[in-house]
């Protein structure tokens, strides 16, 4: 949960060290509305994927489940700025499938901490594995980082693209090409790139 006095108080001091008078009319109430905002964006961080993940169906085939183009915003935990893109899970059940919004939610678990699109894309995989206990599962997060396009190289639209994959998806390259063509994408990625 968020200290709401400390992030005022940190918001205060900023603005203040960037020439800005805290206490003009327009921000004023900054302080207050951007401590509420960071118990919004910032909720993944009292939260558990499990909890989303633990409540499992009983299926008699075991087919791929594919949920993409799953939307989400994080902060970047070296600028504090946001990366924002689509996400693309998918498993082999081996007798158990979740809730498909389970797989949305926990992907908001993970974005919403402060964070790198590749230490995600980890996260949101070892938990499917964890909690799913499917024969493999694929996850492929497609962003776009402000702290890239706003600032720095300053190059807009450019897109970072992270992949892990575990069990039959790493182990077998026809599920890997099955989930990109399920994507729409039309390239098969090495192997390497999937560890």
């Amino acid at each position: 949960m968020v200290d709401q006095k400390k992030i005022e108080e940190a918001v205060r001091l900023l603005l203040e060290g960037i020439g800005e008078d805290a206490n003009r009319e327009g921000l004023r109430e900054t302080p207050d509305r951007i401590a509420r905002m960071y118990g919004e964006i910032f909720a993944g961080m009292d939260e558990d994927a499990g909890e989303h993940l633990a409540k499992t169906f009983t299926v008699e085939s075991n087919e791929i489940v594919l949920v993409k183009n799953i939307t989400f915003y994080s902060i970047c935990e070296h600028h504090l700025m946001p990366f924002y893109g689509k996400a693309h899970i998918a498993y082999l059940p081996d007798g158990k499938v979740v809730g498909l919004s389970k797989l949305a939610r926990t992907v908001e678990v993970y974005a919403r901490r402060p964070q790198i699109q590749e230490q995600m894309t980890i996260q949101i995989i070892e938990a499917v594995m964890e909690h799913l206990k499917p024969q493999g599962a694929i996850v492929m997060l497609e962003a776009e980082h402000l702290c890239m396009t706003m600032r720095g190289v300053e190059k807009p639209g450019s897109r970072t693209m992270t992949l892990a994959s575990r069990g039959c998806f790493q182990e077998e390259p026809k599920w890997q090409e099955l989930f990109f063509r399920m994507i729409g994408e039309n390239k098969v990625y090495n192997q390497d790139l999937a560890n």
